[in-house]
């Protein structure tokens, strides 16, 4: 393999710095949560969307719209909730009366960046809206489809499941984001800066007066994403990747596995977080590292290991540690 153009290496170099520095900025707004920022970077990276859970009041809300100040992107926000209709997200033919004909008017789907907003807070109807725009990046109205704009990006929150009034989103829903990033509550240093900020004048809804700026832009996503594309993968890695997939379908504490597209999200994670790190290959870590918000929501524990108070986490977690690592 040829070595890399110096100016391909400055460009890939100077987009790898415009989104370490997004890290910078959502920490303006964002105390910790350095996983969840994470994880939106190399969603980015990645072309996929991310699911954020976590009780109310952790910032999940927060930290996408932190994540959307310091892109030079188009970005929406849809509030979730029962009596959302699937054409108040996709768009809908409206009636002009001066044409005495239909045209369409786009739904804030047509973004770079959607905020869904409590996303399990609306019923399955609704929430299948997004599937085809998830996936094929496209909204079919009346038999025509749209193309969505470029890059697009899904960023869900939802409240646990176990919630009142929460609707659980389906398997096929599931699997159509990248990854599902779990939101803690706070440390209790990190929550005492937290009213320290706010004691201080800080308005999380007014993130330019906080400092919040745009620090890269659609230009910096595609150098980045090119140079991910270039990031080596070793046939023992790609076969590491398809050992923990297969592993999980075998487990004897799930009912259902990671699909060959959990293996696919899988190695494109771990490729970017390779690239991240400033590295031109992938390793057995980057796989590790990425395992747990990538596979965590592809697969189903049986209702026996769930009363026994096993969790999708512990049993990736215990694969992980079984599955032979390559030298």
């Amino acid at each position: 393999m040829s070595a890399p153009s110096p100016e391909t290496t400055t460009t890939s170099d100077g987009a790898r710095a415009s989104l370490e520095s997004l890290r910078t900025e959502i920490a303006k707004a964002v105390v910790g949560q350095d996983p969840a920022v994470t994880g939106l970077v190399v969603a980015l990276l990645c072309r996929g969307h991310v699911l954020l859970e976590g009780v109310p009041g952790v910032a999940k809300t927060l930290l996408v719209r932190a994540l959307a100040a310091s892109l030079q992107l188009d970005t929406k926000r849809v509030q979730f909730t029962p009596d959302l209709m699937p054409g108040d997200i996709t768009g809908s033919l409206v009636y002009d009366a001066r044409t005495a004909e239909f045209s369409f008017q786009p739904g804030p789907v047509f973004t770079n960046l959607l905020l869904a907003d409590e996303i399990n807070r609306t019923p399955p109807k609704t929430q299948s809206s997004l599937l085809e725009a998830m996936e094929e990046r496209q909204v079919t109205v009346d038999g025509t489809p749209r193309p969505l704009p470029e890059p697009f990006l899904v960023a869900a929150t939802q409240n646990p499941v176990e919630y009142e009034g929460t609707y659980p989103l389906p398997e096929a829903q599931l699997d159509r984001f990248l990854l599902k990033l779990i939101v803690p509550l706070p440390s209790r240093q990190d929550e005492i800066s937290v009213l320290t900020r706010h004691a201080e004048g800080f308005n999380p809804r007014d993130l330019q007066s906080a400092g919040v700026r745009p620090v890269a832009g659609p230009a910096d996503l595609e150098a980045a994403r090119a140079a991910v594309a270039r990031t080596a993968v070793s046939t023992e890695i790609a076969g590491y990747v398809v050992d923990i997939c297969r592993a999980t379908r075998e487990s004897p504490s799930l009912t259902l596995g990671a699909s060959p597209r959990g293996a696919t999200a899988l190695l494109s994670a771990a490729r970017a977080w390779a690239w991240l790190t400033g590295r031109g290959y992938v390793i057995p870590d980057d796989v590790k590292a990425l395992a747990l918000p990538t596979l965590r929501h592809r697969i189903q524990l049986r209702p026996e290991a769930e009363m026994e108070g096993v969790t999708t986490d512990s049993v990736i977690t215990a694969l992980l540690s079984h599955v032979p690592v390559p030298r």
